[in-house]
């Protein structure tokens, strides 16, 4: 009986356009942070992004797509960060008051490129209210201040706009201070827990969070009695 001898035919690359629109405007984003509207190209992108060039071009057939669907895109993604699946509804009722602010300043720690992508285009756009994760952020803000949790009065527009400003631009100072992870975590937790302390002696009624308050009580005091210390050892 003879043997029958076969040959494998080799396996063909499995197709992931998904995944090759989204390294596209990853690389998008840092470009587009970098070098501003004006230097962003379909071809550098492909390039950067080790995709044929082509295939780019099947995705976006021009700069101008490629422009408006990568600021799209890094809407979208804050969107997904700090408020997740928006028809998780059980995920969104347990959401403590801790979880937006410190989502919000870690994924601007690791991401400050596309902070700066999102807060250029707010501030070029002729209609900033469009934008989705401004519309989210501000939907949230004005949930919250119609509860019995917030102080009355609360002006949810400014008070969106002071609390993502700020968290866009403080990676920008943390990362000219910080280099290892390890550092720009901890400069994370420092914009969370200040971002707390305004919000709990500012628009929450604290009263209505006393874990929270004594935590913030706590935490202070810690900082309070490192300071102490040190500044002792310094006059030493």
């Amino acid at each position: 009986m003879s043997e029958e001898t076969t040959t494998a035919k080799p396996k063909k690359a499995r197709r992931d356009p998904e995944g090759t629109r989204r390294a596209i405007l990853e690389v998008a984003g840092k470009l587009l942070a970098k070098d501003g509207p004006e230097g962003l190209s379909v071809s550098q992108v492909a390039q950067l992004a080790g995709i044929n060039r082509g295939t780019a071009y099947h995705h976006f057939p021009t700069r101008e797509m490629l422009l408006d669907a990568t600021k799209a895109w890094v809407s979208e993604q804050l969107c997904l960060e700090v408020f997740g699946d928006p028809d998780d509804e059980a995920h969104a009722s347990r959401r403590d008051p801790r979880s937006v602010p410190e989502k919000l300043a870690h994924f601007a720690m690791a991401n400050p490129e596309f902070g700066r992508v999102w807060l250029f285009d707010l501030l070029s756009s002729s209609q900033p209210s469009d934008d989705p994760f401004w519309k989210q952020y501000k939907a949230h803000v004005d949930r919250f201040a119609v509860t019995e949790l917030a102080q009355p009065g609360i002006d949810t527009e400014v008070h969106a706009i002071r609390m993502l400003v700020g968290v866009f631009l403080w990676p920008v100072w943390a990362h000219a201070h910080a280099n290892s992870p390890a550092e720009l975590k901890k400069m994370a937790d420092r914009y969370t827990d200040e971002a707390l302390r305004y919000n709990l002696y500012g628009a929450m009624r604290k009263e209505m969070f006393p874990e929270l308050d004594a935590a913030v009580i706590s935490k202070a005091k810690t900082k309070t009695k490192a300071k102490a210390k040190s500044s002792s050892k310094v006059a030493k």
